[in-house]
């Protein structure tokens, strides 16, 4: 499985290549929408700044696309979701973080 991430927290990194070893993370959230071309699974902090600017192209790349945010930020986690991602709150995602990586 091929797994692209714009996670910059390395809290957040750690626990997400323990589960993708091979994960490929970018730098900026406008790297996702020529990665995601070549990913299964696109995996998103959608709490960071340009984030959801880049989103409905990454969406349109074909690749699966998770995204995490706080419980307590609806509307980010409403944006998301209106742009074709899989949006969930930061705990419950990675809580099932092999569920959430399946393509």
């Amino acid at each position: 499985m091929t797994v692209v991430a714009y996670v910059p927290d390395l809290m957040d990194r750690s626990k997400l290549a323990a589960a993708a070893p091979d994960v490929t993370f970018v730098g900026r959230p406008a790297a996702l929408v020529a990665a995601a071309s070549e990913a299964e699974v696109v995996v998103v902090d959608l709490d960071r700044p340009g984030v959801l600017d880049v989103l409905a192209d990454v969406v349109a790349a074909g690749a699966r696309v998770v995204g995490f945010a706080a419980h307590v930020d609806a509307s980010t986690l409403e944006a998301a979701t209106a742009r074709g991602c899989q949006a969930m709150p930061r705990s419950r995602f990675f809580r099932s973080l092999p569920t959430s990586l399946s393509p």
